[in-house]
């Protein structure tokens, strides 16, 4: 253990003791979530994202040990196992050193090296390999080994090289060199297969394609990937000989002394041929692969993170649109509850046109119910529908619009828990109910819906579906800790993402809420059937009750902590009911009069607990999502036709991908902000607001070029 403390120190920059301390923590069965929040003591502050790191790494290298004993137990088994071999299994740091050792004892089906084996040549393979000179010539060195199954010595060199050209294979010297002159000097190549079908002409960027692996780009090898395996592309690496060859005659170099060096020769020829390179080749692009898949998942977690963590615009009757042609518009109006007060259906675009009467209904519905806001998904006929709901709030003052991303809403509305939540309305209507409580509250309503199902990334059909699924579940976890669950509101689905409680749990404690009542108190808690003691310190700090007989039980303070949150209160001379400046303001005084160390010393906790205890004291239960921008509201609606180069609009970024942003601009087409304009070292996040400037308009191709304004 020490060791992988060592080893994931030096990976994230932090000191052994602070790994150290967090594995201790994990290993005992605590949360991610709670590790950050309420155990920064123990390990040094690492925060949420260091964590996770950590904990992919230790998982990597336990599966390693796990893949160590196992080929240590197979070479033992063979009788091969040396003090040296185990030495050298033991020093292997990666998977691939490790299975490269391996290779020459792992079990392998019949091969030509084996059958030749099984004749009696190994000898003359050794001395191939070793370049003996021997005084004789190769028909006298081949004599004593021929046989009824090596009839002639030209039978019994070919099997020797054959067993030569595999042992020089599976040299892991030889192997590790030539894939590291791969990686470095290799390049990627594709081509189109005749008479491969690519009608909308896809992959017709790397019909004819070669690439240096060292500056090929995560998206180019993803996108080669499914070209391949649609086979429409032809893909191969090549490597010069001279970056092959060398790493083999650093181990195995001809000796021009000696008889056996054409035979040495001829073995290279074909191990690298017909062995070496093909299995360098997987291995190689294995490698890509992985690297290009892990930051795909990278820059969707990212995405995902943005998303969920748009601010909430509360307080507000919406209607939801779900918007279509042929089969027209979903509507659902909810309240500020997320509570459905009506539903309906408008025609008003190709094939019917009800224009007219799809107004009048809306306007019905708005008046009716109070409507403040509408939220359009943006999906097909968004921005015809858009075009509808402009004509209403150019004439009404208190009416605006924004469009929302409805990525996943038909993927719930057919869910279990979408006809759980929604049992009167029939699925299609479900959608637009979804689109419009994504306004309220997106993390709330988002965590109902399977992550890979929001396609706010590139690929994400076509990576390791388990890693981003953890890696989602993850992004998942750490925004809704973060902010903080309504244990008296939360949905199943939301409270199974809290610390400490699973799905099976979080049904539970929503019947009890619903048979005993709302949870006056985080104590109360504890009755719930099946939750233990471990599970109330996991979720307890990330559960907010607003009116608890404890006004802390509104705030992240943990309720261990309570005692000490009282003392600071009582020597601030406040209480939680005390105005929030005049609070600030006496907390502010209490740091002046007392360094944080020695108050954190004399109330027996430490100076990050402390700190945390001071934050929240002074804004209780603060939604971080709060200090973030807002969503962009709307009131008309733009045309592609009436952008013109120089024109800055304001923006709302859609998705960030390698080569730049996509803007939601008020138009029917997202704009792209390509990479090239946004300022170095700027961050963009799924759901920022930016201000843009119009660079190019192609209307025929659909595409708006944008220009970075701040």
């Amino acid at each position: 253990m020490p060791a992988h403390a060592d080893h994931i120190a030096r990976l994230l920059g932090v000191r052994p003791a602070q790994v150290s301390a967090a594995i201790d923590l994990l290993d005992a069965g605590n949360t991610l979530p709670f590790i950050a929040r309420y155990r920064k003591e123990a390990t040094g502050g690492l925060d949420d994202e260091q964590l996770r790191q950590l904990m992919e790494s230790l998982g990597q290298l336990r599966a390693l040990d796990e893949r160590r004993e196992t080929i240590l137990e197979s070479v033992a088994e063979q009788g091969k196992l040396t003090d040296e071999l185990r030495a050298q299994f033991a020093a292997a740091t990666t998977l691939t050193a490790l299975e490269d050792l391996y290779q020459p004892y792992r079990p392998k089906r019949r091969t030509r090296a084996s059958i030749a084996r099984e004749k009696g040549l190994e000898g003359l393979a050794d001395m191939i390999l070793s370049q003996a000179r021997p005084r004789k010539t190769l028909d006298e060195l081949a004599e004593s080994y021929l046989s009824e199954d090596v009839p002639t010595a030209l039978d019994a060199w070919a099997g020797a090289r054959d067993i030569a050209a595999e042992t020089l294979s599976d040299n892991p010297q030889v192997r590790g060199a030539v894939r590291e002159k791969a990686l470095k000097w290799g390049a990627l190549t594709s081509e189109k297969i005749k008479d491969a079908v690519d009608e909308k002409k896809v992959y017709e960027t790397y019909y004819a394609y070669n690439g240096r692996l060292d500056r090929i780009q995560p998206y180019q090898i993803l996108a080669i990937n499914r070209g391949e395996t649609e086979k429409v592309l032809r893909v191969k690496l090549e490597l010069a000989e001279r970056d092959w060859l060398s790493p083999i005659h650093d181990v195995y170099r001809p000796d021009a002394r000696s008889p056996l060096a054409e035979q040495l020769t001829m073995a290279i020829a074909d191990a690298a041929k017909r062995l070496l390179l093909p299995a360098i080749e997987r291995d190689v692009r294995a490698h890509l692969t992985e690297l290009a898949e892990r930051h795909a998942i990278d820059v969707f977690a990212t995405n995902l993170r943005g998303l969920l963590s748009q601010p909430p615009l509360a307080n507000r009757v919406v209607l939801g649109v779900d918007p279509a042609f042929r089969t027209g518009c979903k509507l659902a109006v909810i309240d500020a509850t997320g509570k459905v007060l009506a539903t309906d259906n408008i025609y008003p675009h190709e094939p019917q046109r009800r224009w007219s009467e799809a107004l009048a209904t809306l306007r019905r519905l708005i008046d009716q119910h109070g409507v403040t806001l509408i939220a359009i998904g943006n999906g097909t006929a968004s921005r015809e529908t858009e075009q509808l709901v402009a004509e209403l709030t150019a004439s009404d003052d208190r009416l605006n619009y924004l469009m929302v991303n409805e990525a996943g809403a038909s993927v719930y509305s057919a869910s279990p828990l979408a006809r759980a939540e929604l049992p009167q309305l029939d699925v299609t209507l479900r959608g637009a109910v979804s689109i419009a409580r994504r306004v309220l509250d997106p993390l709330a309503e988002l965590v109902k819906i399977e992550p890979k199902a929001i396609g706010i990334g590139l690929y994400q059909h076509d990576v390791n579906q388990k890693h981003l699924s953890d890696k989602l579940d993850g992004v998942v976890e750490t925004v809704v800790n973060r902010v903080g669950v309504d244990l008296n509101t939360a949905s199943a689905a939301l409270l199974s993402h809290v610390a400490g409680i699973g799905p099976k749990l979080a049904e539970r404690i929503v019947q009890h809420r619903d048979t005993s009542g709302v949870f006056n108190q985080r104590e109360a808690l504890k009755k719930v059937a099946s939750l233990g003691p471990k599970a109330y310190e996991q979720a307890a700090g990330f559960l907010r009750i607003r009116d608890s007989k404890n006004p802390l039980d509104a705030s992240a303070i943990h309720p261990e902590s309570y005692p000490i949150a009282e003392a600071v209160m009582q020597r601030a001379g406040i209480t939680l009911d005390t105005p929030p400046a005049d609070r600030e303001a006496a907390l502010k005084a209490l740091r002046q009069r007392q360094p944080l160390d020695t108050l954190a010393d004399e109330l027996g906790t430490g100076v990050p607990t402390l700190t945390d205890i001071f934050e929240q004291l002074v804004r209780p239960g603060r939604d971080p999502r709060e200090d973030l921008p807002a969503p962009l509201l709307r009131r008309d609606v733009l045309s592609m036709e009436a952008l013109q180069q120089g024109m800055v609009l304001s923006g709302t970024v859609r998705n960030v991908v390698d080569f730049g942003a996509f803007v939601d601009i008020g138009v029917k087409q997202d704009g792209l902000l390509h990479r090239s304009q946004v300022p170095r070292g700027t961050v963009l996040s799924v759901g920022d607001v930016i201000e843009v400037e119009i660079i190019s308009v192609d209307t025929g191709r659909g595409r708006i070029g944008l220009g970075w304004v701040g």
